[in-house]
């Protein structure tokens, strides 16, 4: 289970250093591997092989004569990088995600359970700002958080 946000330093190659409570659990569980893919507000997803393999199943078996589903497909598949954590902890961006992401020397590793969001440092504390503007002024939750107490 990924929990909590580390502020970490991408260098000069584009290789971000995982928490080092993260690593063996890494490795443990999916030997290192990891999918890397991108996210509709502009951030990337981090998955073990594992769990990742388990979602790419589900997305090609949806039907895609559905334009949205054909978008999240290009989307999550069409940018779907397999990586693995090397020796030091680290992995390797491509390029290409970190120019979709934005992301330069600082950026967030936020664990959310299965998964990391990998955030550039100044969109993730705007999203934070946002996220709360959002939601003091509803009130009212999803019903799928309805019966959540925290």
């Amino acid at each position: 289970m990924f929990r909590g946000g580390s502020t970490v330093n991408l260098d000069v190659k584009g290789r971000l250093a995982l928490p080092t409570r993260y690593r063996g659990i890494l490795e443990e569980r999916c030997d290192g591997r990891v999918v890397l893919t991108v996210d509709d507000q502009r951030c990337l997803l981090l998955y073990p092989y594992p769990d990742w393999d388990e979602i790419e199943r589900k997305l090609v078996r949806l039907p895609n004569q559905d334009k949205r589903t054909r978008k999240l497909q290009r989307m999550l598949l069409g940018h779907a990088t397999e990586l693995d954590v090397d020796k030091n902890g680290r992995i390797l961006i491509p390029p290409r995600l970190r120019e979709f992401a934005n992301l330069e020397k600082r950026v967030v590793l936020a664990g959310l359970g299965n998964k990391f969001e990998i955030w550039n440092e100044t969109a993730w504390e705007e999203q934070c700002i946002d996220w709360v503007a959002e939601e003091s002024g509803t009130g009212e939750l999803p019903g799928s958080l309805e019966s959540l107490t925290i």
